[in-house]
């Protein structure tokens, strides 16, 4: 199954600033066999996974200098030659041996040695606790599958993906049968989702049954983790806020409301803050916040008291709904809003393309998204068969608010409409680099010029 992030370790392995890889997400986006995948590129691969060899956290107790701990290394995996340079060392599930985490400064500094970390809840663990090598690594995250990702492991001929990306990029209406099968596999996207394992069993048996008794699990694991890995005071509140998003999204009003997890008027962020804090670091939501005004830099006008959570898949999303909102959308029944999945499907490729979402409500307005683009701001509108807020976006887009550009994403082809609002289909939001006209690289290059 291939995956973006495969080029990503590439350009990695390349660089001569190289230090050890730090690889966040979520438990299953397939980190494990991406990293395995990659070690194709190395005549050695040491595989080191603490939860199935628990007595391998043994080796980092005392002189974890690189030298001594490959000594330790070779002795334990005898079989594997480590030789600098041309062996890939992969220390998998590392949140279980802090140590090891630890070892990642002493072999940035040394430099002979490629060696990735990766594990689950390890971003709530990097964040909270000082010991760990903070500047000695590069850090990537991981991801369920993205739709284009989604597109190949299902079949869909890169050409065809180029044309649409095309048609995107320069504004132009889709061909008609094109246009169809891209919003049909989307929608197929929506209910079976991006994680590897759901996909992989999807394109070989396409059974919607099977997908959702595999999203079932994956959430079930999802929840045993939060009473692994939690802190123990936010372990059963964590739990309850993540079972609570599904009805959250279903409001017309999207804000994640405290007193909709437990049904008491005296929850707040001080009873639910932290735990929330835990499900983001561990990449198991998205979370979206309000801004004051919806100018850059957003980080100064964020309202970080008000905001959305969405999953960080939509596939498990739909695996927590009752499955009736699954056969709606696979039959265009307003086009994919049941319980606010289409706007879950949005945050989720803007923050796969790493792009940072946010939101503006007033009283008298509310937007789906608000996101940096283009040197300015640019506002996203999520229209469905029952969604008639779209208005909002002629609104900020007006003098008062000074949002420079508005897109509409919807059950459309492209078009450019009078106000110079772009319409695009569902699926283009998963392209949405395509319609960055400036970008880092842009910059640089009119730096250079003038």
């Amino acid at each position: 199954m291939k995956r973006k992030i495969e080029e990503e370790l590439i350009e990695w392995k390349k660089s001569p600033n190289r230090k050890c890889l730090l690889i966040f997400g979520a438990r299953q986006v397939g980190k494990t066999y991406s990293v395995t995948r990659f070690s194709k590129n190395y005549k050695h691969f040491l595989h080191v996974n603490f939860e199935t060899t628990p007595q391998a956290r043994e080796l980092f107790e005392g002189d974890i200098s690189t030298d001594f701990l490959i000594e330790k290394l070779r002795m334990t995996y005898p079989k594997v030659r480590i030789v600098p340079e041309d062996t890939l060392i992969f220390f998998d599930e590392v949140q279980l041996c802090p140590r090891a985490f630890t070892s990642l400064k002493p072999f940035t500094d040394d430099g002979r040695y490629h060696v990735i970390a990766s594990g689950s809840s390890l971003g709530t663990k990097y964040k909270r606790d000082t010991s760990y090598p903070v500047g000695y690594v590069d850090i990537m995250t991981m991801y369920s599958l993205d739709f284009e990702e989604y597109l190949w492991a299902t079949g869909m001929e890169g050409t065809h993906i180029e044309y649409v990306t095309k048609c995107i990029k320069e504004t132009e209406p889709i061909d008609d049968f094109i246009l169809k099968t891209f919003d049909d596999r989307f929608r197929e996207y929506l209910v079976v989702g991006g994680m590897p394992e759901v996909v992989e069993g999807f394109s070989k048996d396409r059974s919607f049954y099977e997908a959702r008794m595999k999203q079932e699990r994956i959430n079930r694991m999802y929840l045993e983790d939060i009473g692994k890995y939690a802190e123990k005071e936010d372990k059963s509140k964590a739990a309850e806020c993540f079972r609570s998003i599904p009805n959250q999204l279903a409001k017309d009003n999207k804000k994640f409301i405290y007193a909709q997890v437990d049904g008491t008027s005296n929850a707040n962020g001080k009873t639910y803050g932290s735990p929330v804090r835990w499900l983001v670091d561990s990449y198991l939501v998205n979370q979206c916040f309000n801004l004051r005004d919806p100018q850059i830099p957003f980080e100064w006008n964020a309202d970080y008291s008000s905001f959305k959570l969405f999953f960080h898949d939509t596939g498990l999303l739909m695996g927590m709904m009752a499955p009736q909102a699954a056969w709606s959308i696979l039959n265009a029944d307003t086009y994919a809003n049941k319980g606010g999945v289409a706007e879950n499907a949005v945050c989720e490729a803007l923050v796969k393309t790493g792009i940072a979402p946010f939101y503006f409500a007033t009283k008298k307005l509310e937007t789906d998204f608000i996101i940096p683009m283009d040197r300015d701001t640019a506002v996203i509108e999520v229209k469905s068969g029952n969604n008639k807020r779209a208005k909002a976006i002629y609104s900020v887009m007006s003098p008062t608010y000074g949002v420079k550009r508005g897109m509409i994403f919807e059950n459309t082809n492209i078009h450019v409409d009078d106000s110079g609002v772009e319409h695009y289909p569902l699926f283009a939001i998963s392209f949405i680099h395509s319609l960055e006209r400036y970008g880092w690289k842009d910059i640089d290059e009119e730096r250079k010029t003038n």
